[in-house]
């Protein structure tokens, strides 16, 4: 049974839902309030709708299906060139988006912080640009020939005219003697980025997992398995995280054959068939492929969290828990040997931030993944939601908020904005588009897409609090 001050908490708060909502026209209230909830405990999920259109004339922060292929699945495959086919606008906001940081030589083995578009103009609109497209692929492998393959990431205005990448593909694949796979991921497909991950997972079954299995046969796939590899699947390394991931799977024992897509490789994405489990850490975008490789190739998958300490512990036992009692009794040692560096950071900042409020929005996993985080330090989360879930994240939400917790999918600039200004929280944790906005309003601000630049003032170099730091930059805006 709900305490009557939580019960107090909870109808407050859904009074503030019904006023913010009032600003609407009724078509609009009676669409957006389905989005926007109270969590309260007890129930299987947060309540609100998921995964439709936003509507017409609101402000909302969602990216199109072209960047969930291009600026998430595909392009930090570092040795691939990554072709943006279509006009510049597009291209060039894909370029170095994220901070997916990589290991390699730009322009000589890898590129995944250079910009590759066909750059069309109104007469590619009016002939097509097949042509362009089959040149500007011979191009780039006379330029860089050590690439690896090319992935042709098409903008909206391929879709509309019917330009045949898949045609182009084939016939270019064969000249240079590399993969050329066609992303259908037009931005205006779908509701938001969510279908580009699908479409880009979809590719990835057809045009490379094809080419792995054709090998198997063939005899040509050389592969030296041991009972403790497995891959790491929807990490994007930004600002680094999958490298710690890494480092601390390694410690346990294990054998991380295939990272992607982050720091990850087209032979890396070859091999994963081969592992004996997928390590999934963005469920959102890699979910799909996942699932498939479960379904075709018997491989099993689990969700992890390494952010905050609880959670990262808590996730190598589970891991571990998979495998034989050696792993299991590493994961023990991994976590002795760090939990003291822990200990210390949680005793020196907690009792600076302990019931301090967070605000949070964003995509992907954040919204639910680090949360215990903030527990850990002592924060509490008082608003969560993502910009392009399914139900089944907000499902998977649900084990993680507290009672009362306000609960917001696809949330308008509009309503974000009076939900901050009515909560006070004493952090916004968001992405680039929101944080100028409550810096002015004279709140701190974290983005938490590809993370602020700046650094904690005493940031470990320990692997094992690698992702505790991500949050461990929130505790210096507290530090007077």
């Amino acid at each position: 049974m709900t305490p009557p001050e939580n019960q107090n908490i909870i109808e407050e708060r859904k009074e503030l839902i019904k006023e913010v909502l009032e600003a609407y026209p009724d078509k609009a209230k009676k669409k957006r309030e389905k989005h926007l909830n109270v969590y309260e405990e007890g129930k299987s999920d947060c309540g609100v709708k998921s995964n439709v259109k936003s509507l017409p004339g609101v402000m909302t922060a969602r990216g199109c299906a072209y960047a969930g292929s291009k600026g998430v699945v595909w392009g930090p495959i570092k040795d691939m060139i990554h072709i943006s086919h279509g006009p510049i606008g597009c291209g060039y906001y894909s370029w170095a988006g994220r901070r997916n940081y990589y290991i390699g030589t730009t322009g000589i083995d890898s590129f995944g912080t250079m910009d590759f578009t066909s750059d069309f103009q109104e007469r590619d609109i009016v002939f097509g640009g097949d042509k362009k497209l089959t040149k500007l692929i011979q191009e780039i492998d006379v330029l860089f020939p050590l690439n690896r393959g090319v992935s042709i990431q098409s903008e909206c205005p391929i879709g509309l005219i019917g330009d045949d990448i898949e045609a182009v593909a084939r016939k270019t694949s064969k000249e240079i003697g590399k993969p050329v796979v066609p992303v259908r991921c037009e931005g205006f497909r779908g509701v938001s980025q969510s279908l580009g991950h699908h479409i880009a997972n979809d590719m990835i079954r057809d045009w490379v997992f094809t080419k792995s299995d054709q090998a198997k046969k063939d005899g040509t796939l050389k592969f030296e398995d041991t009972p403790y590899d497995v891959a790491v699947i929807g990490d994007y390394n930004i600002g680094g995280d999958a490298w710690a991931s890494r480092i601390l799977l390694e410690e346990i024992g294990l054998r991380v054959v295939a990272q992607w897509s982050g720091d990850g490789t087209l032979n890396e994405m070859l091999m994963t068939p081969n592992v004996k489990m997928n390590l999934i850490h963005c469920y959102r975008s890699m979910n799909y492929i996942s699932r498939h490789m479960e379904e075709a190739y018997g491989i099993p998958w689990l969700e992890y969290n390494f952010f905050g300490p609880t959670k990262i512990a808590e996730s190598l036992r589970e891991i571990a828990s998979k495998f034989d009692e050696t792993i299991q009794a590493n994961a023990e040692k991994v976590i002795a040997k760090y939990q003291p560096t822990m200990d210390a950071v949680v005793a020196k900042y907690r009792p600076r931030l302990e019931g301090k409020t967070v605000a949070i929005m964003v995509g992907g996993l954040r919204p639910r993944h680090v949360v215990p985080a903030f527990l850990d330090l002592g924060m509490k989360m008082i608003g969560t939601g993502y910009e392009f879930a399914h139900n089944d994240d907000y499902k998977r939400t649900a084990g993680y908020i507290e009672n009362g917790t306000i609960v917001y999918d696809d949330v308008t600039a509009y309503e974000f904005e009076e939900f901050i200004k009515a909560l006070k929280p004493d952090l916004v944790a968001s992405g680039v588009k929101e944080k100028y906005v409550f810096q002015k309003m004279g709140l701190p601000f974290r983005q938490m897409h590809s993370w602020d630049y700046s650094e904690p003032s005493d940031r470990s170099s320990t692997s094992y609090n690698a992702r505790f730091f991500r949050g461990g930059r929130i505790k210096s805006l507290f530090l007077a």
